[in-house]
């Protein structure tokens, strides 16, 4: 996790609460390797029910299907931990909440589940604003902890950054 302007997860949070206050906006998150670390990191801050619209932990194939929208062909093509997957969870989170920005992870946190093309640390990131959607894959050293802690940092590092 290095970045030359670590902040921390409340001051992030804070920083994204309120850009999205400014504008009338509301988040959602749609959420595998994380198993809801990102929508607990926001939901930390009293007064999120302001912006913060709901979480989906997707942490099964089946339930990036059911809850998000996300084909299951889509998934055996590519595999749960990918682009096109991470993208797809994205618009199925804004398409089953009220929401107009969505963050959206899915990895390979560990210690197991890794192979050659994706190892452990593994995270596909997504986020959407009325902009687009934006994706990017990190690799993460450390335990599943570790991993799971950088993902959330970084997926709310970029958030932020989008949204000011």
């Amino acid at each position: 996790m290095s970045s030359e302007n670590q902040r921390s997860t409340p001051e992030l949070v804070g920083q994204i609460a309120d850009a999205l206050q400014k504008k009338q906006w509301l988040l959602t998150a749609a959420e595998s390797c994380t198993g809801g670390l990102i929508s607990a990191a926001c939901t930390d801050l009293a007064g999120s029910s302001a912006w913060f619209d709901r979480g989906f932990v997707t942490y099964s194939n089946d339930a990036k299907t059911e809850m998000l929208g996300v084909d299951a062909a889509l998934i055996a093509r590519h595999g749960a931990v990918s682009e096109e997957v991470v993208r797809a969870m994205v618009e199925g989170a804004l398409a089953h909440a009220h929401a107009h920005v969505a963050v959206a992870v899915t990895g390979v946190a560990g210690p197991s589940g890794g192979s050659d093309a994706k190892p452990v640390g593994t995270v596909w990131f997504g986020w959407g604003t009325p902009a687009g959607v934006v994706s990017e894959i990190r690799r993460f050293a450390g335990d599943r902890a570790a991993v799971r802690a950088a993902t959330v940092q970084h997926a709310l590092q970029q958030l932020a950054a989008l949204l000011t």
